[in-house]
């Protein structure tokens, strides 16, 4: 184990011990709005809209945090944590945070970046030799069977983590590709060997780097985290990212002295009566087969924040450095090609489409030019979402975070657009940005 990662193994350790408010109890230290710029009376326009979502059965609850210079400015709870108990939703709730998974793996691929284990240019079949025969999908012929022809370059690791290699999910589109994807079912392997197998015998659904597309490509970046490091990709994260932030409640099950604090996931009553809870995982306190490196993890929004504040803070936290301020920059900048930046945002999933002033990075969208998109987030803001309706930006301008953690199934009909509603009244109330 080399001197550095042993360092920060043990800082990380010690910080669970003291149990001081920068180690494992509150988030972060705190701090009055007032005393960050921020409006204390203004400030509570996001308290009632987050508390009129609930008030409205739009959802169950929320859990909000809200930092400015390293400082927790806001924690607040509302609604509850299960309907049907009543049980009120506790700071420390647990979330299935599904896609917010991405930028930990994209972190986790990071820190081997800086290890000189991989190049943005590096041909996926390089650490991949299951992918050395990979096609791309070119039509269909008289018979309806797709035609394959050869890429014309090699998928890149730079491509996998910009979503634009050429894979794709298979039940957000119904192309002839999707339609073998969700035949096939990479994602419902029984471990991320034979998710490689599966997909490795799957078309690419577009020539690398001619589009941009929400793929599977984060779970491939998991698969590589564990060839190129050695170790089993849960493991890696655990060592080198969670236990050293003191990211206590994050992983890829929950163990069951912790299930209590578990929120409950739900999706719109057909009968348009209210929330309908989703079972959870039958599985959920067992280490999962193949640890989703694109929506596996679950987490609390304490943890979370963390996280981001890593981030925010050039890849350090509280004298813990994962990744250097290079790094980072690195991972937040754009590397989309002017043509997949749209005015018509052609490109994109969700909330999330891609256009002059709103780009994507390494596991991340990047807001290059707010202002230009209709916000008041800081230029260079980067952030990302997941299933159930977990959300997190972080404004590297203001030298700000957010996280917000619901449990509603964005997919369904009337899910509510929390992250923007929630960014622009954190906005509102910044009444002094230089403050």
């Amino acid at each position: 184990m080399r001197v550095d990662r042993l360092t920060s193994i043990l800082f990380g350790a010690l910080l669970a011990a003291s149990g001081s408010a920068f180690g494992q109890g509150a988030p972060l230290p705190e701090a009055p709005p007032d005393t960050v710029g921020f409006s204390v009376d203004r400030l509570k326009r996001l308290d009632e809209a987050m508390q009129a979502k609930v008030d409205g059965k739009q959802l169950a609850g929320i859990v909000t945090m809200l930092a400015r210079h390293g400082k927790l400015v806001e924690a607040k709870t509302y609604g509850q944590q299960d309907l049907a108990s009543g049980k009120p939703m506790p700071q420390d709730a647990i979330f299935r945070i599904y896609s917010m998974t991405k930028p930990v793996t994209g972190v986790a691929m990071m820190i081997l970046y800086e290890e000189g284990k991989w190049k943005p240019g590096d041909p996926l079949s390089k650490y991949i030799p299951e992918f050395a025969g990979l096609k791309v999908y070119a039509g269909t012929d008289r018979a309806g069977k797709p035609i394959l022809a050869a890429p014309a370059h090699a998928p890149t690791v730079g491509e996998v983590m910009s979503h634009t290699a050429g894979f794709t999910y298979g039940f957000f589109g119904s192309s002839p590709v999707d339609k073998l994807y969700m035949a096939s079912n990479p994602l419902f392997a029984p471990s991320l060997d034979e998710f490689i197998a599966r997909l490795a015998k799957l078309p690419l659904v577009y020539q690398p780097g001619e589009e941009w597309l929400y793929s599977v490509s984060v779970d491939v970046q998991g698969y590589l985290v564990e060839k190129l490091s050695g170790q089993k990709f849960p493991d890696f994260v655990r060592e080198r990212i969670f236990t050293p932030l003191g990211m206590k409640d994050t992983a890829f099950f929950v163990p069951p002295d912790k299930l209590a604090r578990l929120a409950t996931v739900y999706k719109p009553d057909p009968k348009g009566t209210g929330l309908v809870p989703v079972p959870h995982d039958g599985h959920v306190s067992e280490p999962p087969g193949l640890p989703s490196g694109g929506g596996g993890l679950y987490s609390t929004a304490s943890d979370y924040l963390r996280f981001a504040q890593m981030l925010l803070g050039g890849g350090e936290l509280g004298g813990v450095r994962v990744l250097a301020p290079g790094t980072v920059a690195l991972m937040r900048s754009n590397h989309l090609a002017e043509r997949l930046l749209t005015p018509n945002g052609k490109f994109g999933i969700g909330l999330y489409h891609m256009q002059p002033g709103l780009g994507f990075g390494y596991d991340v969208a990047v807001f290059e030019d707010p202002a230009r998109i209709g916000s008041t987030a800081g230029k260079g803001s980067f952030m990302w979402d997941g299933l159930a309706g977990t959300w997190f930006w972080v404004d590297p301008t203001n030298d700000l975070v957010f996280v917000g953690m619901i449990q509603r199934i964005v997919t369904e009909p009337g899910m509510p657009d929390m992250e923007n509603l929630s960014r622009a009244l954190v906005y509102q109330a910044l009444v002094a940005p230089a403050q």
